[in-house]
């Protein structure tokens, strides 16, 4: 239950749904979101706006050229594309102009998804800067055509009873994402949500460009002072010229030490530097970008912020969600004080006088409990998983569960690192992906799948991006890192099985947002099982992990899980909190320790800013909730595989028609439906909280 990220990147078309796979940085305000800019937002963020919104970005490097005057070849098509729809007279048929609108969506899906990839992971500064210049101005382009008044009225006046049931909720979807954005407003208002767009997403990519570049760093003066880390981490990190060892917050970095160090104070040090990025920055980044879109909900007719983000999801409202955040807590909290104690029994074996256990303290504890309680040796276990086979591996499993190829792609990539490949069902082309799994200076320092084309059946193939920060080749990864890859995997699966429907709008990862984490987190339980695991997980020697060594992880699993849970519930109580209500006179580190004391057992570390780089706060914006909702219906799914088996192809073929090539053609109960026959349930996910299930683990 480690707290990885899994949250994606952003995607938007001009006219169709917000890929809501794709949101660590989506506005989900219609079509306009994104992610970073240039420099910090700061006074003159206004000016800058303006600035952007009359000039494109002027590099001298060839590359950022080359690829600048890409985006403004396609910018002008697609503008000349919506100029047409919009002033086309008499106006073409109902089926003509739902066509012509499945073009535009196409381009502006083409430059946009390749302009948010490239601006979070291109080697190049220059190109990176002008990838964000281009996503602004495509950005302006779709909040126009959100306010199109001419081209709304042309598709209010589709006649929906002679088209196909698809076609119909087509129809009746952009209606209701046009009525949402504004487009009914006097111009006035209009032009101030124009404005506001503009701002938003300087804001948004000002936050997220600050978290990114924000590596920081700790030295420490000896070997022995990383005590108790892997042999090969410490291989991996010798003394520079002034004899110390330089450690960054990068995740290969940070995550071993966090949970192997025995230097308690060695932890606290590289916790607050980890809880420091983007401060001081982001503070008032995220206070203007509180304000904004606070502005923008009430110029639409929202009470707030979430009110609006919510109002289209799942969920419905911010009450529904903050009373599961309560539920989820309430029924954790016994579990949680349970392990809680444990962890602190363990401390005073350490430092007799602890009272509680710290932030900083917590892996590492929960660590020490596996390994005496359960007999879990973490060090053992990473043996087993080097990044070339965990890599082979989740390719056999897909290749077995849903009968497909992986083959080598020969394309172009940014990075010498970056992989290739095509997935193929028979003579039938799947779709096409990236791997950029390993970290470097500038690019994206979380774990997200991204988008570079969504594929439209019959017109182009689904194509995207895997993007984390393992380590590479025959370097060993945490099991948790394992969990992440399939997790992280699990998105790129839904893009390419879903990324086949005849409409753009519904094409790939476009069911509800807060329903898009499930699918990843119910294939996480297959690093889990063990005959998964045996398919690749072998050591140097070539010796496949043993039986009794999975067991020990699987009896040790369930502990930590309660705290876990209570601690996601705090993030998606400050995510829920942010946008509630009036921001304008918000303390963002008073409110969140506030938050922190309410719903985690872990106490707030003076001095650390945890806001300041919590990226989903842009992203995700209201709805962090999204993780732990969509894992009660995760669980639940997982239970139709542990009825038949974990490699069923019956019910993996079943899964993927039911849920994952769907797209966004149905609503995501409905579509859970379908695969469980029956609504889903909460009971699934209770049980695994409950005392008497971690016991029996």
């Amino acid at each position: 239950m480690a707290g990885h990220c899994k949250n994606l990147s952003p995607k938007f078309n001009a006219l169709s749904k917000l890929n809501t796979a794709m949101l660590s940085a989506a506005l989900l305000v219609g079509l306009s979101a994104c992610n970073q800019t240039k420099q910090p937002i700061d006074e003159n963020l206004t000016s800058q706006a303006a600035a952007a919104e009359n000039a494109w970005f002027s590099p001298t490097d060839a590359a950022a050229v080359s690829y600048l005057n890409e985006c403004k070849a396609e910018y002008t098509t697609a503008s000349e594309l919506f100029e047409t729809l919009q002033n086309a007279t008499p106006a073409a048929s109902d089926m003509a102009l739902l066509a012509e609108i499945d073009k535009l969506d196409i381009v502006i899906d083409r430059v946009i998804s390749k302009a948010s990839l490239f601006r979070n992971v291109h080697p190049n500064a220059a190109l990176r800067e002008a990838a964000d210049n281009c996503q602004q101005k495509v950005i302006e382009l779709i909040t126009e055509i959100n306010l199109s008044k001419p081209l709304y009225a042309k598709i209010a006046k589709i006649d929906t009873s002679q088209l196909s049931a698809l076609d119909k909720r087509y129809v009746e979807e952009l209606i209701q994402d046009y009525k949402r954005s504004g487009v009914d407003l006097d111009e006035k208002s209009r032009n101030r949500i124009r404005a506001l767009q503009d701002e938003i997403v300087a804001l948004g990519q000002s936050f997220n460009k600050n978290i990114r570049e924000d590596v920081r760093s700790i030295s420490v003066s000896s070997t022995s002072e990383l005590e108790g880390l892997p042999q090969d981490y410490i291989d991996a990190h010798p003394a520079g010229e002034d004899g110390k060892i330089t450690l960054t917050t990068s995740y290969p970095d940070y995550i071993p030490v966090m949970q192997y160090a025995k230097n308690d104070a060695l932890r606290l040090a590289f916790y607050k530097e980890f809880r420091k990025r983007g401060y001081p920055a982001n503070e008032k980044v995220l206070k203007d970008l509180l304000i904004k879109r606070a502005e923008l909900a009430k110029i639409l007719g929202y009470s707030d912020y979430a009110s609006y983000v919510t109002e289209d999801l799942m969920i419905k409202t911010p009450e529904n969600a903050r009373n599961f955040i309560n539920k989820i807590n309430v029924l954790a909290k016994k579990q949680a004080n349970e392990e809680y104690q444990l962890l602190l029994n363990r401390l005073k074996q350490i430092a007799p006088n602890a009272t509680r256990v710290g932030d900083w303290q917590k892996t590492y504890l929960e660590e020490l409990v596996k390994t005496e309680q359960f007999d879990v040796d973490s060090q053992k276990i990473r043996e087993y998983f080097n990044y070339n086979a965990v890599r082979d591996g989740i390719f056999d499993l897909t290749e077995s569960m849903f009968g497909v190829t992986i083959k080598p792609w020969q394309t172009e990539v940014w990075h010498e690192s970056v992989e290739s490949y095509e997935m193929w069902e028979g003579d039938h082309l799947v779709g096409k992906f990236f791997l950029d799994m390993h970290p470097r200076e500038g690019k994206y320092n979380h774990a997200a799948a991204f988008g570079y084309q969504d594929g439209v059946k019959g017109v182009q193939p689904p194509i995207l991006a895997l993007v984390c920060n393992f380590p590479s080749g025959t370097d060993l990864m945490e099991h948790s890192q394992v969990e992440t890859f399939l997790h992280e995997f699990g998105h790129l699966l839904h893009g390419l099985f879903g990324g086949h429907q005849p409409r753009m709008y519904f094409s790939g990862i476009k069911p509800e947002h807060d329903f898009v984490e499930a699918p990843s987190q119910m294939l996480e339980e297959w690093v889990w099982d063990a005959d998964t695991l045996k398919t690749f997980a072998k050591n140097a020697a070539g010796e496949t992990i043993p039986d009794d060594l999975i067991a020990k992880m699987n009896a040790g699993r369930n502990f930590g899980r309660a705290l876990f849970t209570r601690h996601q519930m705090f993030y998606a109580a400050v995510s829920l909190n942010y946008y509630t209500g009036d921001p304008t006179d918000i303390d963002l580190t008073e409110t969140m320790k506030a938050l922190q004391k309410e719903y985690s057992p872990y106490a707030y570390v003076e001095d650390t800013y945890f806001h300041a780089s919590f990226g989903h706060l842009y992203g995700y914006s209201a709805t962090y909730y999204t993780y732990m909702w969509s894992l009660v219906i995760a669980s639940d799914m997982f239970s139709e595989f542990e009825k038949a088996g974990l490699r069923n192809q019956e019910v993996a073929t079943r899964y993927r028609d039911t849920v994952l090539a769907p797209g966004g053609s149905k609503d995501a109960a409905e579509m859970v439906e379908d695969f469980l026959g029956r609504p889903y349930s909460f009971e699934t996910f209770a049980k695994g909280l409950s005392s008497d299930n971690a016991k029996a683990h």
